[in-house]
């Protein structure tokens, strides 16, 4: 006959020939394996009307991973039943768990609760491109309540926890718009043929694949912002007339590249151009007057057996020198 389990631990009755020794131990490691299966199976189940539900991946994902730790929780409870614990025994022993764990776990409680933060305030979003404020961009893989994953341009992830990811300036390049404005300067000489300097400045970057040739004009904000190429006098320099390239470009994964022939187009337009154009550079024109002092030398020659050489004098100390 099937013997109850006594003490009311278990709500099901299990055959006598089940009982052999270590049973209780058996039954509740297959618990917990069911509820793993289990948990993947709800998943999937609902994991389509969860996505339908939520816009925000980071946030679909989260529920899900909630969805499938209540599963597993509940075949935590089960498998503790047939162990025979009560619902007293494992409060207990996960308040002083809890109490233990919980100083040294005090920082991914933390980041715990940034996370939380991060899902709500939504300062990024999976597939973002963001710009760290130590120079490294990235683009977000993965958002969880304890971390964030970053795969970078280098090809690698960087794991950083959301409450460190929380106290770092965060510029976020895909959030609404893709679109991004590049400034570029270049410098001429006064002398140079600004007009037409703008005018081929203009030209080369129109000419670019990933630049905006021209359009409607671009709202960021109240302000609206011309979509093609612009060049402004920004200011007038010790060594030329500076003017400042603005530009959009379609998408911000390449902007060093999209720079680089920009500057390349802009380098062979002045070259090419019959017009009266020179990039500036340095210039330090030295000025002596009678303030500057004098200097009187006499060099003379003569046969050595080494062959001809000079004399040199110098007036302050009155001594010769011999050079070859």
């Amino acid at each position: 006959m099937p013997a109850a389990v006594t003490g009311g631990d278990v709500l099901v009755a299990v055959p006598e020939w089940l009982q052999f020794p270590g049973w209780r131990v058996v039954f509740a490691v297959l618990a917990l394996v069911t509820g793993v299966l289990l948990s993947r199976y709800v998943v999937r189940l609902v994991g389509r009307p969860v996505a339908r539900q939520f816009r925000r991946q980071s946030v679909a994902q989260t529920v899900l991973r909630l969805v499938r730790l209540a599963v597993v929780f509940v075949s935590v409870g089960v498998a503790a039943r047939i162990l025979g614990l009560k619902v007293g025994d494992l409060v207990l022993s996960v308040t002083v768990f809890s109490a233990v764990l919980g100083i040294v776990l005090a920082p991914i409680v933390g980041s715990v609760i940034n996370g939380l933060f991060i899902l709500a305030d939504q300062p990024y979003e999976i597939g973002d491109l963001i710009e760290l404020d130590d120079g490294r961009k990235a683009f977000v893989d993965e958002i969880t309540i304890r971390y964030t994953k970053l795969f970078t341009l280098d090809n690698t992830f960087l794991v950083i926890p959301n409450s460190a990811i929380r106290d770092h300036f965060v510029t976020n390049y895909s959030a609404e718009d893709e679109r991004v404005r590049q400034d570029l300067e270049v410098v001429v000489t006064y002398e140079s043929d600004t007009e037409q300097a703008r005018k081929l400045m203009r030209r080369a970057a129109a000419t670019d694949e990933e630049v905006i040739e021209g359009g409607p004009d671009i709202r960021v904000g109240s302000a609206r912002y011309p979509a093609r190429p612009t060049v402004l006098r920004s200011s007038f320099g010790d060594d030329g007339v500076v003017l400042n390239l603005r530009y959009w470009v379609k998408r911000p994964y390449k902007l060093p590249t999209v720079e680089s022939r920009v500057r390349d187009r802009i380098w062979e337009a002045f070259k090419a151009d019959d017009a009266d154009i020179e990039f500036a550079y340095p210039h330090r024109h030295l000025i002596f007057d009678e303030s500057s002092g004098t200097l009187d030398a006499a060099v003379g020659e003569r046969e050595t057996s080494r062959g001809p050489s000079r004399t040199v004098v110098d007036t302050s100390t009155g001594a010769p020198s011999e050079e070859q």
